[in-house]
């Protein structure tokens, strides 16, 4: 029976190296909830950047953090800030990556050899802005990550094809408002089909497609491997 592709990824965990130059299982990185249960959302303008950056600030600093990690397959009220999100049967919801809340101009790093399958400036409103997409090779496994809320910089002498290798610099975090308007943050995502489509993959789903998507797109920390990201 051929092994699924998390089953893969984690055959080969070591092989992985970081994607930003940051320990992810120190303890000045922590658990961000941006479900319903966390109370300090309610009432937020969360439309108004500076307003949400400030709160992601503020939450970091409660937990005597300075870098936060957000939540694969996590259902999340924070995308009502953007038209992006909403639909005519329902809203997307559904976070299929995971977000590492830590400042812009923090580079980021390939954690794998790869290839550059696509890229563009993803830039509506709550977007991902400037996005790169890479494509690696695992014995048994072909697969992509993705890397949104980049600086525009990062875009810049990119080439489809263009071979890197595992730990070199791909870009840097984005600020606001270039970043597709968030409060500083990489979006990692793990993608085994990219169904046709270039520089763009969804990041959200709606509750209705969890199943799917979590299929099409596996955990990220089998890359990550953060502690902070097990057992919540």
């Amino acid at each position: 029976m051929e092994a699924s592709p998390s089953a893969v990824l984690a055959q080969y965990a070591a092989q992985f190296g970081p994607v930003l130059p940051i320990d992810l299982n120190s303890d000045a990185v922590c658990r961000l909830d941006f479900t319903s249960d966390n109370y300090w959302l309610v009432n937020q303008n969360l439309a108004n950047t500076a307003q949400f950056a400030a709160l992601v600030h503020k939450l970091l600093q409660q937990q005597n953090a300075s870098v936060g990690l957000g939540g694969y397959l996590e259902n999340r009220v924070i995308y009502r800030r953007s038209a992006l999100f909403a639909g005519p049967e329902a809203n997307r919801s559904i976070h299929l990556g995971v977000d590492i809340w830590a400042p812009a101009g923090t580079p980021v790093l390939v954690p794998l050899a790869a290839q550059v399958h696509s890229w563009q400036d993803n830039a509506r409103f709550g977007d991902y802005g400037p996005t790169i997409i890479l494509e690696h090779a695992l014995p048994n496994l072909r697969f992509y990550t993705l890397y949104g809320h980049l600086s525009q910089q990062s875009l810049e002498h990119l080439r489809a094809g263009d071979t890197l290798e595992k730990g070199q610099t791909l870009g840097a975090i984005g600020s606001f408002p270039e970043n597709g308007d968030w409060p500083p943050h990489l979006h990692f995502q793990v993608i085994t089909d990219m169904q046709g489509r270039q520089g763009d993959f969804p990041g959200v789903c709606t509750p209705a497609e969890k199943i799917t998507y979590a299929h099409l797109c596996p955990d990220p920390n089998l890359i990550l491997q953060s502690r902070h990201l097990t057992a919540f």
